[in-house]
């Protein structure tokens, strides 16, 4: 029994470390991550016929753009967007710009699934076609984007060691709320 709790008391303390880590880069991670994923998927964008999107893409571009930008210029527009979206995450710099484009290509990415659905969810049981799976994983890019987006007025994760036998019993208090605090908002 002794050598069980000292096993678990070793897993304690690592998990407590690795908890420490998280909570010092893993938004910094986040935030390079996406800005990888954006600048990739922009640059495909840019040669015709690699990017498995290309042909949706133009088509919303066309609609959103009231047809002012169409064909190969659409996908242009749309590559040149994810681009700077890109560079923005991943230097840090004019995060906020980087945000706020993304909010705007995120609700144009994910229009077709309103001015297509007939051809996104074919079929008697409506199952999603891979391109709505491609479009529909966007909103886990909204909630990372959402998270980048609250350190624009120095929110930030805090460690507060809790032992993972404390943790394991239920909600963890204080992570899952806003609450005032002399006047300011502060996550709990």
């Amino acid at each position: 029994m002794r050598t069980l709790m000292n096993l678990f008391n070793r897993f304690d303390r690592l998990d407590t470390n690795i908890n420490r880590w998280l909570v010092t880069y893993s938004i910094l991670l986040l935030r390079i991550g996406m800005g990888i994923i954006f600048l990739g998927f922009g640059i495909l964008k840019f040669f015709p016929g690699i990017s498995p999107i290309e042909s949706l893409a133009t088509r919303t571009t066309t609609v959103l753009t009231l047809g002012v930008i169409t064909g190969h210029n659409a996908m242009d527009f749309v590559a040149a967007l994810e681009c700077i979206i890109g560079i923005c995450f991943v230097t840090g710099r004019f995060l906020r710009v980087g945000v706020w484009l993304m909010a705007a290509q995120m609700i144009g990415a994910m229009s077709p699934l309103l001015i297509y659905p007939g051809e996104l969810f074919p079929g008697p049981l409506h199952a999603p076609t891979l391109a709505a799976q491609y479009i529909i994983k966007d909103i886990i890019l909204v909630a990372a984007g959402m998270v980048i987006a609250a350190t624009w007025t120095g929110a930030r994760i805090v460690a507060e060691p809790k032992s993972l036998r404390s943790t394991l019993k239920g909600r963890i208090p204080g992570v899952y709320g806003v609450k005032r605090l002399a006047g300011k908002v502060a996550a709990v």
